[in-house]
């Protein structure tokens, strides 16, 4: 393992796209990134703190007082000691590059293990690269393909050489065929055909945390390709830093976080106590309230309700102005905009307020991961607890965070609006045929997760539609803005975040939240855009329960109309329907703002 740098992430995708288990390739090696044991110490990481997040953590997880740290950044200054993430060289079968004699369609090259290559990472003088290759299950377990098994079959003890023959200029599997010099050989096609079992079945390997970190596994291994969309997803849990409400004890130790947060106990208090300053500021409690307040903060509120639910309370508390009249919180200040602002015509009727939100703080936490299949958190932002997730360490203690700042905007549906829009007719059936659509798409999978109803789909879409607009004005791409959708049908609440943000900024240009004046001009652009697909009538005629390309949980929707960038979107583009926000082909009565001429 080399102490120099062979490749830079930025902090967000090390915790996104390329966390601990992600298979990455770097300029001269492919690996996987190691887990969090082979990261630097948290004592030399930045911590940091949101109790909302490390009290849902410690629910999710069950790790009993787990901190938040951020990656590592990038050093330039050669003075400094690097740090950085270890990754393991993965996998350990190479493909050897031969020389071609001839042009022709058809090649040949040898396919060998690790422990064949010389010092120099050479196969008899000749450069490998590694397979694109490898064996994996949906609970994130990955491993080296057992290439003569393969070929011979469990019994067949041979170790002659292996080739992998190219039949072809298409790099399908169909065209790509392991071959033994003693005659046998398989299509790699074969391997993709589970009920055959070709690959046997998953040793539990989890290469990320080290050697000897098998776990017993009973799944069959199935076929992977490294660089695939469905190698890795993460599973990510965050939240939206609130107003600090706290008072007496609990807002000094906030104030004082910088010093006691290495506070553990009654001998670390009394030291730090030395210092005249954070004497004179605790001196009318006592240690124990001190100590209350510590542990608290550390490890979160007793506050169990949902993420969304509590995040709700605090947006609609917003007071009503303009946001520069008063000293602004750089994690959130938030201001309903005057009605008569923003309000001009009878097009937004089914609006009740529109929220600035000119700061707000957002923290991502990263918990595990999958392969094959994504897990998302249901509509309340929680993540089921028996959700079987690759972990991250061997016994982890604390998890790779980042806080992204930014602005955004609050829109606000009318609680009467939408109960009157579920009575009617039209409504009811389009939520069944995508209700149906859901349960199709849960006859294949474990989870019991109900459907998630149709004010949700009807804010999911109207969300996504209004991106593509606001990208056209606010100066961000559309792939920088961001939603967190609020259905709360308990109380009747229902509403769209829609927001960007970046690490390490103190805030943005307010492009994004100046823009909240003008949501009657993005809501008719979003509703002509709705309105008519390019691949209509096909995507507007498409039926969930009986999609034959298996699109259950897509209404009226394509990657012409309503899908976004899934960096943008909270449900990776599932559960949407241009026929519930406008008037679509074939669909006019089942929309929830009337349609545009």
């Amino acid at each position: 393992m080399s102490p120099r740098a062979h490749g830079q992430v930025r902090r967000g995708q090390a915790i996104t796209t390329y966390g601990p288990g992600a298979l990455i390739d770097l300029p001269r090696h492919s690996a996987i990134v190691g887990g969090l044991d082979s990261w630097p110490s948290p004592a030399d990481l930045d911590e940091i703190v949101e109790p909302r997040l490390t009290r849902k953590l410690r629910i999710i997880t069950g790790v009993p007082e787990p901190r938040l740290y951020a990656p590592p950044p990038a050093s330039h200054d050669p003075r400094e000691r690097s740090l950085g993430v270890n990754v393991w060289r993965f996998p350990e079968w190479f493909i050897v590059q031969d020389e071609q004699g001839s042009e022709e369609r058809e090649r040949s090259r040898r396919l060998v293990s690790r422990r064949a290559l010389d010092d120099r990472g050479r196969f008899d003088g000749r450069a490998v690269v590694a397979t694109r290759f490898v064996r994996a299950c949906p609970r994130g377990h990955v491993d080296d393909l057992d290439w003569h098994r393969f070929v011979h079959g469990p019994e067949d003890n041979c170790r002659r050489q292996l080739r992998l023959d190219e039949r072809g200029t298409s790099g399908d599997l169909i065209d790509l065929v392991v071959r033994c010099e003693c005659g046998k050989q398989r299509s790699l096609y074969e391997a993709t055909q589970l009920e055959m079992n070709p690959l046997g079945t998953c040793r539990g390997a989890r290469p990320w945390l080290g050697r000897g970190t098998n776990e017993d596994c009973k799944l069959p291994s199935r076929l992977l390709i490294r660089t695939a969309s469905n190698a890795y997803f993460s599973q990510v849990v965050s939240v939206l830093s609130l107003p600090d409400r706290r008072s007496g004890v609990g807002q000094v130790v906030a104030e004082l976080w910088d010093d006691l947060q290495i506070v553990d106990g009654p001998a670390e208090l009394a030291v730090l106590k030395k210092k005249p300053k954070v004497a004179e500021r605790l001196a009318p409690f006592s240690d124990e309230e001190v100590l209350e307040a510590i542990r608290e903060l550390k490890g979160g509120g007793a506050d169990e309700r949902p993420v969304k639910k509590v995040e709700l309370d605090a947006l609609l508390a917003a007071p009503e102005g303009f946001g520069d009249d008063v000293p602004v919180d750089p994690d959130f200040h938030a201001r309903r905009l005057p009605e008569h602002v923003w309000r001009r015509t009878a097009r937004s009727e089914g609006i009740e307020a529109v929220v600035q939100l000119h700061r707000l703080r957002e923290v991502l936490a990263l918990i595990g991961f999958t392969r094959f299949e994504a897990i998302t958190p249901d509509i309340h932002g929680e993540y089921e607890t028996d959700v079987e997730r690759a972990q991250i360490a061997i016994e982890p203690t604390w998890f790779p965070a980042v806080e992204n700042r930014g602005e955004g905007i609050f829109i606000l549906l009318r609680t009467d609006a939408v109960r009157t829009w579920l009575k009617r007719i039209g409504v009811r059936e389009r939520i069944d045929g995508l209700t149906h659509g859901h349960r199709r798409w849960m006859e294949h999978r474990k989870s019991d997760r109900p459907f998630v109803g149709g004010p949700y789909v009807l804010l999911h879409t109207l969300s996504h539609l209004l991106i593509q607009s606001l990208a056209m004005r606010c100066g961000y791409p559309a792939s920088s803005l961001r939603e967190r959708i609020y259905a709360d049908s308990e109380t009747g609440r229902f509403g769209v975040l829609l927001y960007t943000g970046s690490a390490d900024a103190e805030g943005t240009l307010g492009g994004l939240v100046q823009q909240a004046r003008h949501i009657e001009d993005h809501l008719a652009q979003a509703l002509r855009m709705g309105g008519l697909c390019s691949n209509d009538p096909i995507c507007a005629h498409h039926t969930p329960g009986q999609s034959m390309e298996e699109r259950w949980l897509h209404g009226a929707a394509c990657h012409g109309c309503a899908l976004v960038a899934e960096t943008c979107c909270e449900m990776r583009n599932d559960y949407l329907d241009r026929a519930l926000v406008v008037p679509v082909l074939g669909v006019p009565d089942a929309a929830f703002f009337p349609g545009t001429t």
